[in-house]
């Protein structure tokens, strides 16, 4: 069993050096890291989900392409503002909450 443990975390300390590699030779992973709770796995996830940023007008539609925007509904005389609409990539938006309470 504990040569078991042993291995798992020799594999795990590779495996987090080759994410932290990844990161370091990515310009824009780079710049993400400097936000507090913004590690490499994190940055990297933000930047393959993203892909292209010239593809998005603005922020408000990188969080909308994510799911982070508020659902609406419409109808008549009635507005309803509710809570994030979830469309978007599952484990980005639980990276970004991740992030979020590390800070």
């Amino acid at each position: 069993m504990l040569k078991a443990r042993a291995t798992l975390h020799e594999q795990f300390h590779r495996l987090d050096g080759i994410v932290t590699r990844r990161a370091r030779q990515d310009e824009r992973a780079q710049l993400l890291m400097t936000v507090p709770g913004v590690g490499a796995l994190i940055s990297l996830t933000f930047v393959s989900a993203i892909d292209d940023p010239a593809r998005f007008r603005s922020s408000r539609t990188v969080g909308a392409h994510l799911g982070l925007t508020q659902r609406k509904y419409q109808s008549g005389e009635t507005d309803v503002t509710g809570r994030i609409s979830k469309c978007g990539d599952q484990e980005v938006r639980t990276a970004l909450y991740e992030a979020a309470c590390l800070k």
